[in-house]
């Protein structure tokens, strides 16, 4: 009898062959009783269906079928019967599972959850799957290393064995970053695992090395044993030949003005029988394009260089399209409206005058500038094209920063106590960068309050107006005083965006104080009253590489200050001060530092100069180990008294180590000074201290934490002193 069926009788036979294959050669589905249910319907679907004995109602047969009787036709109506057995169909080739039948695992994942899933193809029925070692060492070389257990984890070291001389540092920063050995070798893996691993870097190595002018370059892994449990990954490298440089064509370049071209084919720099370097190719691209940005070029481009490699003559042609448009000369600010400055103030800071020659230079130092004002928090600084003719305008975009900050600061010092500071500040109260800032102290020995004003690029680029008012309470072992003060000055001073090498400030400072000091030869205690105006100056030459924490070069400091004073009649005497401190790098995580500083004040008596204006000597920032200005002479009470000279000497090594990725640093120091009544110190008597600090180096400086004791100590010193601030001592 032939049956034919429409589209749904079709897609319904499609899908009961599908799912009953699909389970009969997948016999761990097979094996469950979900899966043998399954598989047992799909059959008997199949059958009904290939047999015709069920059709739906609505499908219509395509052969006219002989009218039936009645017995016949309740026959086909009969429900039925389940028990029946199924017609056999022996072409479906396809056994009944044996559900006694156990197939063994690989390896038992329960005791390896590192065990890498490999897929291996068995038969149906008693054969076992192929062990992993089997495996492995089918595709293993006869003389290549072979684990006695594939499965078990070892640790592994990679080693390269036949790079060129020629490889440079960025083949090894690339490798390690971008390998997948290099990825995973913090922990162990098992051999499968190490292997492949090694296979999948053998692309890298090669690409590596077509960056580096290797485009033959053979690369093959090999593995041995070494030492227990162990394992050393050999990258073999056959480089090959080194391609070089045959044509070099820059098109366009040539619509440059006058002798312009030339300057810039001599600034890209590279020439034919040179390496194909990768690298070199894309630093001769940065050169010219910052010859052109240099040189008046404002809106240059170059393309992406060309490279065609002929394998035959081991050469390759380089081609990179210049545009470098018209040369200009720069013209005039053209600020977005803002409330923080004018055109006017950027102009004054800007380094380039309307007329001179354009330079990108000139533009990223003026954006640089603008972002140090502390004022702006996004910004953007690009030429566009001005109205008259060869001019390109300055088109300067701000958006406004917080201007407000409330700051706070603790610190503590043997000697001179606990100490709090706390600080608000306006940047912008009197624009343009007029900073308005009010700060409290209270401390163990002080008490003080201020009021400070300071113009950033007052009148000039990096000149600075400062303005301050103060009242204190100071009460410490060598004085007591009550002091209002009133200063002003003007400074050109270094900070955290430009590090200046030649720093300066002026001023005037005028004092009203009243001052507890020992007079006498009983050492009788005395207040008097002192009235004081200085000229102080000071002057500075910075050679070093950090303002924060310097690893290189030197640093030259002179004070001088003439006062008057009025107190009992008036007389004039000269404070001066030099410091000088040098940093020598022994290796890229020890630096050795040292400082030495001498002080003098000429013209007046040790008696007669106020307390508050005297010299001292120890604490965090002089002498470590002993307490803040105890160094020196000292009264009838064992308080110093201050002096008219001093000297002071610092060595100190700064010795980086593994620990917080690298950001924490051990110090050890060695302090000497001391405090003289003359006016020039004769180097006796010196005291030493000495100790160790640590260093955590924070994305905004050190932080420093010294311990320090006093290696021959006066009376009444402690033996032990701890600083803490932010930055090195010096």
């Amino acid at each position: 009898m032939a049956l034919g069926w429409d589209t749904p009788q079709k897609e319904m036979l499609a899908g009961q062959a599908a799912l009953f294959i699909g389970i009969a050669i997948h016999p761990p589905l097979k094996r469950s009783a979900m899966g043998l249910t399954a598989y047992r319907c799909c059959l008997g679907m199949l059958v009904i269906l290939l047999t015709g004995s069920l059709v739906r109602p609505g499908y219509a047969q395509t052969e006219n079928l002989p009218v039936a009787g009645a017995q016949d036709q309740l026959e086909v109506d009969a429900p039925l019967d389940q028990d029946q057995p199924l017609t056999e169909f022996s072409d479906f080739g396809v056994e009944w599972p044996d559900l006694d039948q156990v197939t063994e695992p690989v390896f038992d994942v329960s005791e390896d959850k590192s065990a890498p899933a490999l897929a291996v193809a068995g038969e149906l029925g008693d054969q076992r799957l192929q062990p992993i070692e089997d495996q492995l060492a089918e595709d293993l070389p006869l003389n290549e290393y072979r684990p006695t257990d594939a499965l078990a984890e070892t640790a592994y070291r990679i080693s390269f064995e036949g790079l060129p001389d020629t490889i440079g540092d960025a083949f090894n920063t690339r490798f390690k970053i971008l390998s997948v050995l290099e990825q995973y070798r913090g922990g162990d893996a098992n051999f499968a695992q190490i292997r492949r691993r090694a296979q999948s870097d053998v692309e890298l190595v090669e690409r590596l090395l077509r960056i580096e002018g290797y485009y033959d370059a053979v690369v093959q892994t090999r593995f041995e044993a070494d030492g227990a449990e162990r394992v050393t990954v050999f990258i073999d490298v056959q480089a090959g030949p080194l391609y070089e440089l045959d044509a070099i064509a820059l098109a366009g370049l040539e619509t440059a003005v006058a002798l312009d071209p030339q300057r810039f084919e001599n600034s890209f720099g590279l020439q034919s029988g040179e390496a194909v370097n990768s690298d070199r190719i894309m630093e001769a691209i940065g050169r010219l394009d910052g010859s052109m940005a240099e040189n008046g070029y404002a809106f240059a481009k170059t393309g992406e260089p060309e490279l065609e490699i002929d394998h035959a003559e081991r050469l390759g042609d380089l081609q990179v399209a210049v545009t470098p448009g018209g040369r200009f000369n720069f013209g005039s600010i053209v600020l977005a409206p803002t409330d923080l400055f004018d055109a006017d103030h950027v102009q004054m800071i800007a380094r380039f005058n309307p007329g001179d020659l354009y330079q990108a230079s000139d533009v990223e130092d003026l954006r640089r500038a603008l972002i140090a004002t502390g004022l702006v928090s996004t910004i953007s600084v690009d030429p566009v094209v001005a109205e008259g003719p060869d001019a390109v305008d300055i088109a300067v975009n701000v958006a406004a920063a917080p201007l407000r900050t409330v700051a706070g600061e603790l610190g503590y010092g043997t000697g001179e106590g606990a100490r709090a500071e706390v600080s608000w500040e306006h940047r912008n109260f009197f624009p343009p960068e007029g900073l308005i800032r009010a700060t409290a102290v209270l401390a163990t020995q002080e008490q003080s309050g201020s009021i400070a004003y300071r113009r950033n690029n007052y009148r000039r680029r990096d000149n600075i107006l400062n303005g301050r008012a103060a009242l204190s309470v100071v009460d410490r072992p060598a004085f007591k005083a009550q002091t209002f003060s009133v200063a002003a000055n003007i400074e050109r001073q270094s900070n955290l965006i430009y590090q200046k090498r030649w720093s300066w400030s002026a001023g005037v400072e005028l004092l009203a104080s009243r001052e507890t000091d020992v007079t006498g030869p009983a050492g009788s205690a005395g207040r008097d009253t002192y009235f004081i105006g200085a000229l102080p100056g000071l002057v500075t030459f910075d050679a070093s590489d950090n303002l924060l924490d310097p690893t290189r070069g030197f640093r030259l400091t002179g004070r001088i200050a003439p006062e008057a004073s009025l107190q009992n009649g008036s007389f004039f005497y000269v404070r001066g001060q030099l410091d000088g401190a040098a940093y020598f790098p022994v290796s890229d995580k020890i630096v050795l530092a040292g400082r030495t500083r001498l002080g003098t004040i000429a013209g007046a008596g040790n008696n007669r100069i106020a307390p508050s204006r005297r010299l001292y000597s120890g604490g965090g920032g002089s002498v470590r180990g002993y307490g803040y200005q105890s160094i020196g002479p000292r009264d009838a009470n064992n308080d110093p008294v201050g002096g008219r000279s001093l000297v002071e000497f610092s060595l100190e090594a700064r010795v980086r180590t593994g620990f917080f990725g690298g950001n924490l640093g051990i110090v050890p120091f060695i302090d000497a000074g001391n405090v003289y009544t003359s006016s020039s110190p004769d180097f006796s008597g010196l005291r030493y201290g000495t100790g160790l600090g640590v260093r955590y180096y924070s994305d905004f400086g050190p932080i420093r934490i010294d311990v320090g004791t006093p290696i021959n100590p006066q009376p009444g010193d402690s033996r032990i002193a701890v600083y803490v601030s932010l930055g090195q001592a010096f």
